[in-house]
C-alpha cells in the first residue's frame, strides 16, 4: 500500500508522523510533498529516515494508492487539478474542511472516483484525536482501512456525510472548548490561592480523571454527577452557580454556531 500526502503543515505533518509510527504501513511507502513548506519536509525527513518527501507534488500522486489531500481550502482547486491529470483510480482523502465528496468528485472531473472526507482534531499530533470518516459509494471498502488506521492515532468513527458539520463542531472546534474550559478553570485556581502552573495541573488531572471514569462505567455523565453532589453540598451549590451563569446554553449555542 503506497500512500501520498500532499500538504506538510500542521495537519499533513500529522498524518505523516501516525502513519509513519504505527507499523501499519512502511514508512518508504509514504510520500509527502509541499511546494512551499522545505522546512517542514526536512523535519519529517529528519524523524523519519525512510519517508520518502518532495517539493513537487506529482511525487506523491503517482504510484500512489491512496492520497491525502491536507491543503489550506484556497489550495484545493489547484492541488485536485494536478490529481485528476494523473489519476488512475486512487482513493483520494480530503482533510479539508467544508467541501463534500460530490464537490470533489465534480472538480476531479473523471468516471466513479474513490472518494473520502477525513476530519482528524489536532490532537492527533499525540496520537489522541477524534476522527470522523465519510465517503462516496465508490470508495466504502477503503473506509473500512482508514478507519483501522487512524483508530490508532486515537479514536475513529465513519459517519453519515450529512453530520460532518456536526462532527466537526463536537471534536475539531471541541479541542478548543475544553481547552478554554481548561484555561478557565485554572483561572479560577488562581484565584483560589494556587499558583497558575499549579492550578493547571489539577485541572487537568480532573479532566483525564472524570474521562477515565466515563470510559471504565459506561455511564452517563449525570450518573456521576450525582456521586459527588450530595444535598446542600458544595459541589451542587458550585453547579447551580455556574447554571445561572449559563453554562450549559452556552456549550450548546456554542457547538451550534459552530455549525452555521
Amino acid at each position: 500500500m503506497k500512500i501520498g500526502i500532499i500538504g506538510a503543515g500542521n495537519m499533513g505533518g500529522a498524518i505523516a508522523r501516525g502513519l509513519a509510527s504505527n507499523g501499519d504501513v512502511d514508512s518508504s511507502s509514504i510520500t509527502v510533498a509541499s511546494p512551499n513548506r522545505k522546512g517542514e519536509l526536512d523535519a519529517l525527513k529528519n524523524e523519519f529516515a525512510e519517508l520518502n518527501v518532495s517539493i513537487d507534488n506529482k511525487d506523491a500522486i503517482n504510484n500512489a494508492d491512496i492520497i491525502f489531500i491536507a491543503v489550506k481550502p484556497w489550495l484545493l482547486g489547484e492541488v485536485i487539478e494536478e490529481i485528476g491529470l494523473l489519476y488512475k483510480s486512487q482513493t483520494i482523502v480530503s482533510v479539508v474542511a467544508g467541501v463534500s465528496c460530490n464537490e470533489i468528485a465534480k472538480m476531479l472531473g473523471v468516471d466513479s472516483p474513490k472518494i473520502i472526507r477525513l476530519i482528524p482534531n489536532t490532537a492527533i499530533s499525540v496520537g489522541e484525536s477524534m476522527t470522523f470518516i465519510a465517503t462516496n459509494d465508490e470508495a466504502k471498502e477503503v473506509s473500512q482501512f482508514i478507519n483501522a488506521l487512524f483508530s490508532k492515532m486515537g479514536k475513529s468513527m465513519i459517519i453519515e456525510e450529512r453530520n460532518m458539520v456536526g462532527a466537526t463542531a463536537l471534536a475539531s472546534c471541541g479541542i478548543a472548548y475544553a481547552l478554554r474550559y481548561i484555561r478557565a478553570a485554572s483561572e479560577g485556581g488562581v484565584e483560589l490561592g494556587f499558583y497558575a502552573d499549579s492550578a493547571k495541573e489539577i485541572v487537568m488531572q480532573t479532566i483525564k480523571g472524570a474521562v477515565a471514569l466515563l470510559e471504565h462505567t459506561g455511564n452517563n455523565p449525570e450518573v456521576e454527577i450525582d456521586k459527588v453532589t450530595t444535598p446542600g453540598g458544595i459541589t451542587i451549590k458550585g453547579l447551580n452557580a455556574m447554571e445561572r451563569n449559563g453554562f450549559s446554553n452556552s456549550v450548546i449555542e456554542g457547538l451550534k454556531s459552530s455549525t452555521k
